[in-house]
C-alpha cells in the first residue's frame, strides 16, 4: 500500500517537489529498484493485455519477460540498475498482510461468480486483484539478473527501506518504486513509473524529499507523523481523517502526541492501542544492511547461460535472447565510457582567459569613451 494518498497530496500542495522526466535523463545514474513492486507491475501489465505468458509447463513467465526487456532498456539508456528484494516483513505489518489475504479471498469468491455469469470484464478485474509476487517469482528473477550481470540485494526486511538507506549513503542516486513510503524512510529522490511497461507511455515522476519538506513546511519527523496519519502498512490510521485534515492537524500540532490530545474523539475514532510510536520508530530506524558493506558490480552478461535458462522450457525466442545479451554488452561499454568522460572536465587555459579578459576590458573602455567621454547623456 505504501502511504495512502501521499502522491496526490504532494501534487496538490507541493507541486514544485515533483518533476516529470524521460528515461534518457538518468544516463550514468545508479538506481535502486524495488524488485517486488517491479515484478508485480510486469505480472499485472501482461494480464491487462491478455493471458499471462507461460512456459511449456504452464508456469508464468511474465515476470521474467518484463525484467529481461525492461532491464535491457534501462541499461541501454545508461542507467545502472540494482534490484532490491524484500526480506521478512516486520511484525507490525502482519495486520496489513492479514487484510490483504482477506481481500484476496473476497476477490476469489467474486471471480468465481463472475466466471459463472460469463462477465469477462469482472473476471479480468478480480483476476488482477489475485496477482501476487511469490518467492518462486523472486528466486527466478534473481537467477535471471545474475546471468544478465545485474546486481541484486536481499534486504533483511523492507526493500524500500534498504533502497532509501543506499540513497542516503550515496551508493545510488534514487529509489525506483511506486510505493511512496520510500520518502518516509528518507530516500532523498524517488522515481515512479521507471519500470512501467512501454505500453503505458507514462513519464517518470521524480520526487525530491527536501523540496517536499520545504513546500509542506515540515521537518522529516513531522513528515513521518503525517504519513502515519494518512495511513501506512504498520498501523491503522484515525478513521474519518482524510489527507487535507491530516496535513492541517500536523501543521497545527507538529506531532501525533499533540494531535491525540486535541482531536475530537467523538468525531474521530482512535484505536486504544494505536501503535503510532512503533510505526514511527520503524520509519526512523528500519532494519537494513549497512550500505557501506554492500558492493555493487555490473558484470558482462552470460549469453549462453541466458539462452539455456530462458529458452527451451520457458519458451523464450533464442534469437531475441541473444540479441538482448548483445545489447547489454554494448550498452555496458557505452555507459562505462560515458561515466569516464564525465570525470574529465576541460579546464580553460589561464593565459588565454587572462588575455581574453584584457581584450574585453579594452573594448569596453573604447565604447565608454565614444559615449560622451563616459558621462551619461540624457536622450533628447
Amino acid at each position: 500500500m505504501g502511504i495512502l494518498g501521499l502522491s496526490k497530496l504532494i501534487a496538490d500542495i507541493a507541486p514544485m517537489a515533483v518533476k516529470e522526466s524521460e528515461i534518457k535523463h538518468y544516463f550514468g545514474r545508479k538506481v535502486a529498484i524495488d524488485a517486488s513492486m517491479s515484478l508485480y507491475q510486469f505480472l499485472i501489465a501482461v494480464r491487462n493485455e491478455g493471458a499471462q505468458l507461460t512456459s511449456v509447463d504452464g508456469e508464468t513467465t511474465s515476470h521474467l519477460m518484463g525484467t529481461f526487456y525492461r532491464t535491457i532498456r534501462l541499461v541501454e539508456n545508461g542507467i545502472k540498475p540494482v534490484y532490491v528484494f524484500d526480506g521478512k516483513p516486520p511484525e507490525m505489518k502482519s495486520g496489513e498482510l492479514s487484510k490483504r489475504a482477506e481481500r484476496r479471498e473476497e476477490a476469489q469468491k467474486s471471480l468465481e461468480k463472475a466466471e459463472e455469469a460469463g462477465d469477462a470484464e469482472q473476471v479480468d478485474k478480480f483476476s488482477r486483484r489475485l496477482v501476487k509476487v511469490t518467492k518462486h517469482h523472486a528466486d527466478e528473477c534473481k537467477q535471471l539478473l545474475s546471468l544478465m550481470g545485474i546486481p541484486y540485494i536481499e534486504a533483511p526486511c523492507e526493500a524500500e527501506a534498504q533502497c532509501a538507506a543506499m540513497v542516503k549513503a550515496g551508493k545510488v542516486y534514487a529509489t525506483a518504486t511506486e510505493d511512496m513510503d520510500a520518502l518516509t524512510f528518507g530516500s532523498s529522490v524517488l522515481l515512479r513509473h521507471m519500470t512501467f511497461s512501454e505500453a503505458r507511455k507514462m513519464p517518470i515522476q521524480e520526487f525530491h524529499l527536501s523540496k517536499v519538506l520545504e513546500e509542506l513546511e515540515l521537518s522529516h519527523n513531522e513528515f513521518i507523523d503525517l504519513c502515519i496519519l494518512l495511513g501506512c502498512d504498520y498501523c491503522d490510521s484515525i478513521k474519518g481523517i482524510g489527507p487535507k485534515r491530516a496535513i492541517d492537524l500536523i501543521k497545527q500540532h507538529r506531532n501525533l502526541e499533540t494531535v491525540l490530545k486535541n482531536v475530537d474523539r467523538k468525531k474521530y475514532s482512535v484505536a486504544e492501542d494505536w501503535m503510532y510510536k512503533e510505526a514511527r520508530q520503524l520509519f526512523l530506524e528500519p532494519e537494513v544492511t549497512d550500505p557501506e558493506k554492500i558492493e555493487l558490480k555490473w558484470l558482462e552478461p552470460d549469453e549462453e547461460g541466458l539462452v539455456k535458462y530462458l529458452c527451451g522450457d520457458k519458451a523464450f525466442n533464442e534469437d531475441r535472447v541473444r540479441n538482448g545479451a548483445k545489447k547489454l554488452t554494448k550498452a555496458r561499454t557505452g555507459t562505462t565510457q560515458g561515466r569516464l568522460d564525465s570525470f574529465f572536465k576541460v579546464l580553460p587555459n589561464t593565459n588565454n582567459t587572462a588575455n581574453k579578459r584584457k581584450a574585453e576590458e579594452k573594448t569596453g573602455a573604447k565604447k565608454k569613451a565614444k559615449v560622451g567621454g563616459g558621462k551619461f547623456r540624457k536622450p533628447k
